[in-house]
């Protein structure tokens, strides 16, 4: 569990205002945070009085992640917090699979999204029908899901991974004897897990032909066609041009971006890796090929580290959870995660056998 980047929870509007700017007046201009300041400050009144508690992922713009969570960090960082917290709401700002996989793991908790709007082109690239045509199609392969998809899948698969443990979770299953491994749905998670650990990967969209001529003692990754509508767009010109702008920068990539920028950058890992390697690597500059405004946040968090502010790749989902609809959902309970137990049940399984991988 990495440390929350959160404010302390102030005792009146000036000390929220003189707080939020210490942290983020070289990152946003003073103007926005005057405005947000007083919205941080009824968020933090409203969560103490009702005993919630507020997750913020990396991803969300810098006045909501440095003025309101409790905690903050990746996915699955926040699911852990959200099975072991005792408050009585969980707020999870972040997209809607993230507030299925905190309902999953806290099923008596109400846990609210504050935006409905907020999806994910990866969670809505498969469905739980894809899933079991994928079991008709490849008999005996497991299945692992991605934790980027919604509870309806989780339900069908084995395992569940994330960007940061894939590469643990294939060996895993490869030590454990499996030959066949559906691995869903980013295409390109897949293709860089797959050559990470060593093994061939086929994707789903190509012939049974093609499939029935691979031996059948080598482990293979069959890979699905989904792609994250952000990293999808980072390009080998994109890493191309920071190495002639900034010749010292370390590039960091998250495994979503494409094999061909994969090979191109210095460090490719999830965003908690990339959290604790701009904390604890020196380095003259940074640049982080995820979206952009985790940089931001970065900056914020570590002003003594030099980040290059060369990407403008927001995430149109992330970008729906502001700090207004934050206030909201505290206000209204509304957007809130429900699910059956059925699917609570049978979705936790994966979840629960990914934990447990060491």
């Amino acid at each position: 569990m990495s440390e929350s980047s959160a404010l302390p929870i102030p005792a009146s509007l000036d000390e929220t205002l003189k707080l939020m700017r210490a942290r983020l007046s070289h990152v946003i201009p003073d103007f926005e945070i005057q405005a947000k300041a007083e919205i941080a400050h009824k968020i933090n009144l409203l969560k103490r009085e009702m005993n919630a508690v507020i997750l913020g992922h990396n991803y969300m713009e810098p006045a909501l992640y440095h003025s309101v969570p409790d905690y903050t960090g990746d996915s699955l960082q926040l699911s852990v917090v959200a099975s072991k917290t005792k408050a009585d709401i969980i707020v999870f700002c972040g997209v809607w699979f993230m507030g299925e996989s905190a309902k999953i793991l806290n099923p008596g908790k109400m846990v609210l999204v504050p935006s409905e709007k907020a999806g994910c082109s990866l969670a809505e690239g498969v469905t739980a029908e894809d899933v079991i045509a994928l079991r008709k199609r490849f008999p005996g392969a497991v299945v692992v899901s991605y934790v980027n998809t919604y509870a309806t899948v989780k339900a069908e698969s084995d395992y569940c991974c994330t960007s940061g443990n894939a590469d643990k979770v294939l060996k895993h299953l490869m030590d454990a004897g499996h030959k066949r491994i559906v691995f869903l749905p980013d295409e390109y998670l897949a293709r860089n897990t797959a050559s990470e650990v060593g093994v061939r990967y086929f994707a789903a969209s190509d012939t049974d032909e093609n499939y029935a001529l691979l031996p059948a003692d080598e482990p293979v990754v069959i890979g699905w066609k989904a792609r994250c509508e952000v990293h999808e767009l980072f390009t080998v010109e994109d890493v191309e041009n920071i190495r002639k702008q900034y010749p010292d920068a370390v590039i960091l990539a998250h495994p979503e971006c494409s094999p061909e920028v994969m090979a191109k950058v210095d460090v490719a890992g999830s965003t908690k890796l990339m959290v604790d390697y701009v904390r604890d690597v020196d380095a003259p500059r940074y640049a982080l090929f995820t979206e952009c405004s985790m940089g931001d946040n970065l900056a914020a968090e570590f002003p003594h580290r030099e980040m290059v502010r060369a990407c403008s790749l927001r995430c149109k989902h992330m970008n729906t959870v502001t700090l207004e609809d934050t206030l909201e959902a505290l206000q209204n309970l509304q957007y809130q995660v429900k699910l059956s137990d059925d699917i609570i049940t049978r979705a936790r399984t994966p979840i629960d056998r990914m934990i447990s991988i060491r």
